[in-house]
Order: structure tokens, then C-alpha cells, then sequence
């Protein structure tokens, strides 16, 4: 275990939706978190040394026979503890009160109204907004415990027992729509556990090097470098731990963007020193993609070859155990390998988790692999790296491989490729790209009619999709102006020999994802 697990805050999670947006918000306050299942030992959180438990909401009302298990020697501790929504719930009923089930609940937005004073409320003004969205309510208060906020609509929305340091919210203060809710966090964390601010990149960078170090002793390292930002900082971190022992490797599996080889080449070579070098192995995953439409299968071929095609490579540095890759705490969670989230539901296998061999050589070096990406752009800036590597838009390791609906061939390949690189360049001169967490175009197996030079045509169908989102968990879609669009439509239909229609995607994320595959 790392030094920054220890005087974090756990977090168990009980299936919130917005357990996610808890460990960043109090990340942001540069303070360590990590998500555990619900039903983690207590003897595995006190291993981590945590200064305070935040028990998270879920979808279980507490009466269900199908709620989820825990272990109840936690609230024994010592140590603070939060209840958020249906953590409140449990605070309540192990504290000797009363829940009941009202049939109608409460959602959306509601103000508080502040009853008593309270380190957790301290600061925040009354009647402020906060997000609800639960259907149990607090009946009878338990002993020791007072009510230090309502909701405008009548309900208990905040309780605390000061001599235990046990506090709760009915509201979610994670969520954007509570408008002081990173203050109430803060509270929590600094008033009353009393942790001390320092998850910096800097430390993070520190922590990360020694720990390589220790992992792979005097062995080399392969990194499987994409073009993308994570992976690109994890050679940067890796070239700074061990030097030349670090191997960048960038494989051309034809799936990039537009001279997305060479322009990572030159800034990791050039502008940082990195030990790197680029392999053409296109031919052979478009070999064993041909004809192959399912995305999740797709996605496991392009991992398994991506491990087969380093293993291969490897062998030109001598003997190599270790793969370093830029695995990030989304695609854990994902790929429903997360700890944190016990037996997850696979959302899509991601090539650098879901899709590798069990058979693979090598032992995965991941310095990433707990970190959101707006983290790792951080970690990148401490480093040294180019802002126009860190602000690139996260690209996944399938590449345009899960971009191309259907079938994948060098025809379709190209298409896509000259549509995305207009888009993209557009979004530059426009002046619109760094508000956009992700955009990228998506090629149909659809096509349509229509009239170029008085001439009927029949071409493919383009889709283009833009969000915002701060850690790609949740996104929204961005809201693109007329004339935007319009001189993206127009410039790819006049310029892509294979596309007449051009489509912008407007599903956020949920109930959608970011990628269409």
C-alpha cells in the first residue's frame, strides 16, 4: 500500500451513481480517496489508516431483503463518519432510529434549512440549494443525534452526533446542483476529520517513481504508447524512473488518427528525451478484424494482439518482463474490474483491461491506474509535457476500430480518418476545441441518397459527437453553434469522397456512452 492511501478517506460504496463524483470532489481538495465495496472488512479499512469512512447512497431502501451487506463493526470506530442518503439511512437505524418508506420520496432540487449550528454546515448560507433523490425518510431521531438542517419541503436533510463525529445528509453535496456542496465536503474533510492536503501531482509523480522503482527493479519496461495523453504520461513518468530502461512503443495497428504517429514521436522524443520507437503492424490487426462487427469482440482482438504484437516487438530489446500502460480508474470501473465496485456490471471491455490474454508474458506496470483524467493532465503538466499533447481529446486504445459501426476496412478507414482530421481542425479554428471534453466522428453502415453536381448519390452516413464532462464518468452533450455545424457538414460532404450526410449526436452520458462502441 502507498503512503497516500494512508490518511485518506475511505469511501464504501453501496451503489450510488454518484460515488464516482464523491472520491473526486474530495480529491479535488487534494486530500487521497478510494472506493471500496460495501461489504469490504473492517480489519481492510483500518490496513489503509483512513481519517475518516464515507458511507455513499444507493438504489436499496434499507427494509429490502436485497440490501446490501456490510460490516457493522464500523460504526464502532472511532474514526468520523459520513452517511450520504442511504448512508444516512444506516446512521439512523444503527443509532436506535426510524426510517420509513413514504411511497413518494423527494427528487430534485429542495433548499436547506439550517436548524442547528453544525461544523459540517459551517459557512453554508440558509436556504440553500440541494439535490434529493431518495424515496426512505428520517421519522424518529435517534438519541444523541440532532437535526441540523430540513428541506424546504419538511423532510430531516441533515443530522449529527458531535460527541461521536457522526454526521448525515439526506441531499447529495457531490453533485453540481448542490450549490455549496464541495464546501460541505470540505468541512468534513478539514473541520472535522482533519486531513491534511497533499495528493498533489507533485507528490503523486514522487510516490509513483519510487514505487516503479521497487516494482521493477533493474528490468526494463516496455510502455505501450498510443498517442493519447495517458499513455504518453506514463512514458514521460517511466522515462523519469528508470531512464533508457524505459522502451516507448508505439504500434501502428491503422486504426490512429490523421499523423497521430508521428506527432506523438516528436513530442516524446524530442521534447522529453523518451526512448521511443514505432512499429507498422497495421496489416495484421486488420487482418484479424476482417469481418468482425460485434464492438465487444472487436475490442478483445485489438487487446490480445496488442499484447501478441509487444510481445513480438519486445524480443528486439532482449528479455523484457514488464508492460507499462496507461489503464486509467474509469476503465476499471468500466470494465467491471474495479474493487471498489465488488461484481460490476461490464458497461464495454477496454483493450488495456477487459481484453488481455490470460496467457500474456509480461506483468502490467500501470502508474495511472487510480487516477481520473483530468488527474493524469495534471501529472502531465508537473512533467513537462506540451499543452497540446495534455489538451488532446481522450482517444481510445481501439482506436477507430470502435468509431467504424460494422465492419472494418482500409476504405472505411481512410474515410473516417479525412472526416475526423476536417472536424478537428475545424474545432481549432473556431476556437472551440478546449471547451469540449471529447469529439470525434463515427462511420454508419448506413447510407443514403443524395444530389452532388445534379447527380444522385449514395454514400455514407457520418455521425459527429462533441460532450463536456470533467472525468468522462458523466458527460453532456456540447452545444454546438448553427454555424459550427453547418461548415463541418459542408466541409466534410465537399471534401470526403464516400460521405453525403453528416449527423450530430445529441445523448448525454447517461443513459448513453461517450464512444458509440
Amino acid at each position: 500500500m502507498s503512503n497516500s492511501h494512508i490518511d485518506g478517506i475511505v469511501i464504501l460504496d453501496f451503489g450510488s451513481q454518484f460515488t464516482q463524483l464523491i472520491a473526486r470532489r474530495i480529491r479535488e481538495q487534494h486530500v487521497f480517496s478510494e472506493i471500496l465495496p460495501h461489504d469490504t472488512p473492517l480489519e481492510d479499512i483500518l490496513h489503509r489508516k483512513p481519517k475518516a469512512i464515507i458511507l455513499s447512497g444507493g438504489p436499496s431502501s434499507v427494509f429490502s431483503d436485497e440490501s446490501p451487506d456490510f460490516d457493522n463493526r464500523i460504526f464502532d470506530l472511532e474514526l468520523p463518519i459520513l452517511g450520504i442518503c442511504y448512508g444516512l439511512h444506516l446512521l439512523t437505524l444503527h443509532s436506535g432510529g426510524q426510517i420509513e418508506g413514504t411511497g413518494s420520496g423527494e427528487y430534485g432540487l429542495a433548499h436547506l434549512v439550517k436548524k442547528s449550528d453544525s461544523p459540517l454546515l459551517d459557512g453554508i448560507s440558509n436556504n440553500s440549494s440541494v439535490w434529493m433523490s431518495h424515496m426512505d425518510r428520517v421519522t424518529t431521531i435517534p438519541r444523541g443525534w440532532i437535526v441540523i438542517g430540513t428541506s424546504s419541503n419538511g423532510v430531516v436533510a441533515a443530522l449529527s452526533d458531535e460527541s461521536r463525529k457522526r454526521y448525515a445528509t439526506q441531499f447529495h453535496p457531490e453533485v453540481a446542483h448542490t450549490a455549496e456542496g464541495q464546501t460541505i465536503i470540505s468541512n468534513f474533510l478539514f473541520k472535522i476529520a482533519h486531513c491534511v492536503p497533499s495528493w498533489t501531482p507533485g507528490h503523486f509523480i514522487e510516490e509513483q517513481i519510487e514505487k516503479i522503482r521497487q516494482q521493477v527493479g533493474n528490468e526494463k519496461v516496455v510502455i505501450g504508447v498510443s498517442g493519447g495523453v495517458d499513455s504518453s504520461v506514463v512514458a514521460a513518468i517511466m522515462h523519469k524512473a528508470i531512464g533508457d530502461r524505459a522502451i516507448g512503443v508505439l504500434i501502428d495497428h491503422g486504426l490512429m488518427r490523421k499523423n497521430e504517429a508521428s506527432q506523438c514521436i516528436t513530442a516524446l522524443r524530442d521534447g522529453l528525451g523518451v526512448n521511443i520507437y514505432l512499429f507498422d503492424d497495421s496489416e495484421k490487426y486488420l487482418s484479424k478484424l476482417n469481418g468482425v462487427v460485434d464492438p465487444e469482440k472487436k475490442r478483445k482482438i485489438i487487446g490480445n494482439q496488442f499484447i501478441r504484437s509487444f510481445e513480438e516487438f519486445a524480443l528486439q530489446f532482449g528479455e523484457v518482463k514488464f508492460l507499462g500502460q496507461g489503464t486509467l480508474y474509469p476503465d476499471v470501473i468500466e470494465s467491471g474490474g474495479s474493487k471498489a465496485k465488488g461484481a460490476a456490471e461490464v458497461i464495454k471491455s477496454h483493450h488495456n483491461v477487459g481484453g488481455l490474454p490470460e496467457d500474456m508474458k509480461f506483468e502490467l506496470v500501470e502508474p495511472l491506474r487510480e487516477l481520473f483524467k483530468d488527474e493524469v493532465r495534471n501529472v502531465g503538466r508537473e512533467l513537462g509535457l506540451p499543452e497540446s499533447l495534455l489538451q488532446r481529446h481522450p482517444f481510445p486504445g481501439p482506436g477507430l476500430g470502435v468509431r467504424i459501426i460494422g465492419e472494418i476496412t482500409k476504405e472505411r478507414l481512410d474515410i473516417l480518418r479525412e472526416a475526423d482530421d476536417i472536424y478537428m481542425n475545424i474545432l481549432h479554428e473556431e476556437g472551440v476545441y478546449d471547451e469540449i471534453w471529447q469529439a470525434f466522428a463515427v462511420l454508419i453502415p448506413v447510407k443514403t441518397v443524395g444530389v452532388m453536381g445534379d447527380q444522385r448519390t449514395y454514400e455514407n452516413l457520418l455521425g459527429i459527437r462533441a460532450v463536456t464532462s470533467s472525468d468522462g464518468m458523466t458527460a453532456d452533450w456540447y452545444r454546438m453553434s448553427p454555424e459550427i455545424l453547418s461548415r463541418i457538414s459542408n466541409s466534410i460532404v465537399n471534401s470526403v469522397r464516400g460521405v453525403n450526410r453528416v449527423v450530430y449526436d445529441v445523448t448525454s452520458k447517461p443513459p448513453g456512452t461517450i464512444e458509440w462502441e
